[in-house]
């Protein structure tokens, strides 16, 4: 048994970027085990449609407007609450035109969010970052948390800087102001989802499926399941020792086409829209001198991006599900909310 303390009920807990992907399982997780949540969305117009993915925890459940790129409402957002689970911060489903909009959005919104907990004197707060922050440096695999993404690296993209950046920046406040910290740094999430929304990571998963590719670069991702992703957040906030640690999260590598060959072996009615040939290097390294998303992953063709995960295990009590019941889970949601379509390329 995990060596934690266990939270009165009436334990407040902000999620901030309730509506994505990820804020939406530690949501509900958190829901699940009694604590009241408070979730932050950029505007409140789509508050109905989000708060019925959790129907019947309404009485624990609130919503507040508060958006990353300013300063008002996060003083009232965080005020009451005992806890702070930042999930939320922009993910690019493609090539960035505004990188430096990206990495601004990211750092600054990340330091609104804990001066606000600063001052309103939370418990702790729980940061999402990637291992897009600990595998692109000097490191080698399998990456662990000592590791860190060298954001003036040519391997560094937008979206690696902008996750490296405010992390760096979050420790830094953190160690500043004594401020208890711990952050997450999972892999590629995947898994089921709780709307039509599929989010920037599954949107890989729909592509694949709808035929969008003929075939696929020597690309590899660690899975992760949303679903372990939100366990370790929930853990790392009531595992006392937790605070001042990062902990990375996932499970193995999957190369591109392996990730498709599980697809169109789970999905037979699906398969031939599946890609099962590979693109040679050369012809990646060719395409990145006039395309921007070849670009982004040129520098990463076949490198060894295994990671160690020891510490969350060890400290957290935290274990991956199978790699191939998250890709499962993940294609069954896409289908089950009409997503995709068998027989249709898009």
């Amino acid at each position: 048994m995990m060596n934690r303390t266990q939270l009165p009920k009436d334990t407040t807990v902000l999620v901030t970027g309730i509506s994505g992907f990820l804020g939406g399982h530690v949501a509900l997780q958190l829901l699940q085990q009694g604590y009241r949540v408070r979730g932050s969305m950029r505007g409140l117009h789509s508050a109905p449609e989000i708060g019925s993915r959790f129907q019947p925890f309404a009485k624990s459940l609130s919503f507040v407007e508060a958006d990353l790129d300013q300063d008002l409402c996060w003083a009232d957002a965080v005020e009451g609450c005992d806890y702070v689970i930042h999930t939320a911060s922009p993910f690019p489903s493609g090539a960035v035109r505004d990188a430096a909009g990206l990495i601004r959005t990211a750092r600054e919104g990340t330091l609104r969010v804990l001066r606000a907990a600063h001052s309103g004197k939370v418990q702790r707060v729980i940061l999402t970052s990637s291992i897009a922050a600990t595998n692109h440096g000097a490191g080698r695999a399998p990456f662990s948390e000592t590791d860190w993404t060298d954001p003036e690296s040519k391997r560094a993209t937008a979206y690696y800087k902008s996750k490296t950046l405010a992390e760096r920046a979050a420790w830094a406040f953190a160690e500043q102001y004594d401020l208890p910290l711990a952050v997450i740094n999972p892999g590629l999430i995947l898994g089921p989802l709780m709307g039509n929304d599929c989010g920037t990571s599954v949107r890989l998963i729909k592509h694949l499926m709808s035929g969008r590719f003929t075939r696929l670069p020597r690309y590899g991702c660690a899975i992760a399941d949303v679903r372990d992703v939100a366990l370790a957040h929930v853990r790392a906030m009531i595992q006392p020792e937790a605070a001042g640690h990062r902990f990375i999260v996932g499970g193995r590598v999957f190369w591109m086409k392996d990730l498709a060959r599980v697809l169109a072996q789970s999905f037979p009615a699906y398969a031939s829209q599946l890609p099962s040939a590979e693109l040679p290097n050369w012809v990646v390294r060719i395409l990145a001198l006039i395309d921007a998303n070849a670009r982004m992953i040129v520098h990463e063709l076949g490198r060894d991006l295994r990671i160690n995960t020891a510490k969350a295990e060890a400290m957290l009590q935290w274990q991956p599900r199978p790699e191939e019941e998250t890709i499962r889970a993940c294609g069954q949601s896409l289908i089950d909310n009409g997503l995709v379509t068998a027989g249709r390329q898009s």
